[in-house]
């Protein structure tokens, strides 16, 4: 249709017309709110911003001679990490004559392996770097299905929260 036409039926309407297609023949345009299809999309984008999961690694480091408490402790972060859906470098330093007994590092890796073996998985076998031996966990949940879970348990303990918080009523008495 003519462009005037086109022109006078958006004014009608109280519509913009928005060119679609400029490079087609003939230019394809639509009778839009045009303000309403911008909020529409940059609500899209955010959303997709909202539900994006960056990956974070994050770093523990050990000693072949850990004492078996901070070892329960060091254990204890690395689980918190993997539940949030985050991949886990584990270093072992080495220092002096440690060095010369890399097989106790590598037993080290091994059992805390094992130990987070139902929440992540051994993405890179442990490896000699100089005087650090690494090993990396991945989580076995992605970041954005952590995200989710981390929500919906937030969302059922405040509601939990306000259950009990609300007074019960009593009846009156005459």
């Amino acid at each position: 249709m003519p462009l005037a036409k086109a022109l006078e039926l958006a004014q009608e309407y109280d519509l913009d017309l928005v060119e679609v297609a400029a490079t087609a023949r003939p230019p394809v345009c639509k009778l839009m709110d045009y303000g309403k299809f911008k909020y529409e999309s940059a609500m899209k984008a955010r959303e997709a911003r909202k539900n994006q999961a960056h990956t974070v690694i994050k770093e523990m480091k050990l000693r072949p001679k850990i004492d078996p408490h901070d070892y329960d402790t060091k254990k204890g972060h690395v689980v918190r990490f993997l539940k949030q859906g985050d991949k886990v470098k584990i270093t072992i330093m080495f220092r002096g004559r440690e060095q010369s007994r890399p097989e106790l590092g590598y037993r080290l890796l091994q059992r805390l392996a094992e130990d987070v073996q139902e929440l992540g998985f051994v993405e890179s076998n442990p490896k000699q770097d100089g005087r650090n031996m690494i090993m990396v966990l991945g989580p076995h949940k992605k970041k954005t299905e952590a995200m989710a879970e981390a929500r919906e348990a937030q969302a059922a303990r405040k509601a939990e929260r306000q259950q009990t918080d609300s007074p019960a009523e009593e009846p009156a008495e005459a």
